[in-house]
């Protein structure tokens, strides 16, 4: 993408807290900022990526140019970058995957986005395929109230990106999608179990007089691990109809949205 479009991307990302329009709307978006080979300067580049589990992958396609991204020469020279998901940015180390590895992943990718292979055989190259393996994975800094709210609001963006996903997709749900929710999935697990392990046990130490709404939160923990084990049931089915899978992601969204809302409301200025 030209420098000037580039820069407006990024200002209209960091502006929205990730959202943006034009050809991006409604897209998984991230911003990538390299360290550049030679001139050791930063480079920050708007690109799509994918989830995987515990990490995010991005290709190098440079739109169908027969030569890599500048962003890809960085990386090489220096694994270190920065990722910005509009909601955290955080510290991670670039892996370029190989062999079956990368042509299973990037094979993934073709079958929810054909786009893919269309600017590999234009570019005339094997596209690379990176894995962001995040490096400071801690909670976000800064207050501990203010820090639980940009957590939820991840979850938030990712539950609005799967909704979006899930209705556009065809007949058959295609292999990245059941990764997208599962990884949204394990990410729910992780979170509401340290929070019922050391935040909650931490707060009724400090103030007794939260006991309702800790009983309320910790059995609403319940019925959304319920809806987790549902949707994953549902995912395991190799029959799965996106419209079915769209019904349990709108119903465990609608739990986790009040849930959200109640805990920030209760916690978060106790918290700060």
């Amino acid at each position: 993408m030209p420098m000037d479009f580039n820069q407006q991307v990024i200002d209209e990302f960091r502006a929205s807290k990730g959202q943006v329009g034009g050809p991006f709307e409604g897209g998984r978006l991230l911003l990538l900022t390299t360290v550049g080979a030679r001139t050791g300067t930063p480079r920050t580049t708007p690109m799509g990526y994918l989830p995987d589990g515990d990490r995010l992958l991005v290709i190098a396609s440079a739109g169908g140019s027969p030569r890599h991204p500048a962003w890809f020469h960085n990386l090489r020279a220096n694994p270190q970058v920065t990722v910005e998901d509009g909601i955290m940015t955080y510290q991670a180390k670039a892996v370029v995957l190989e062999g079956e590895e990368r042509d299973r992943l990037f094979a993934r990718a073709v079958e929810v986005d054909p786009g893919w292979a269309a600017y590999e055989k234009r570019s005339g190259r094997t596209l690379p395929v990176v894995a962001l393996e995040p490096i400071d994975a801690g909670p976000p800094s800064g207050r501990l109230g203010d820090a639980l709210i940009t957590i939820h609001d991840a979850f938030r963006k990712e539950l609005a990106l799967i909704r979006r996903e899930v209705a556009a997709s065809g007949p058959r749900l295609a292999a990245q999608l059941r990764v997208n929710c599962l990884t949204m999935c394990q990410g729910l697990h992780t979170h509401h179990s340290r929070e019922d392990g050391f935040m909650f046990p931490s707060l009724e130490n400090r103030h007794p007089e939260l006991a309702p709404v800790m009983a309320r939160l910790r059995a609403e923990h319940e019925v959304i691990a319920r809806l987790l084990g549902e949707l994953q049931d549902l995912l395991a089915a190799d029959d799965v109809a996106p419209p079915d899978l769209l019904a349990e992601v709108n119903r465990l969204t609608g739990e986790l949205e009040a849930h959200l809302d109640y805990e920030e409301e209760q916690l978060v200025p106790l918290l700060n």
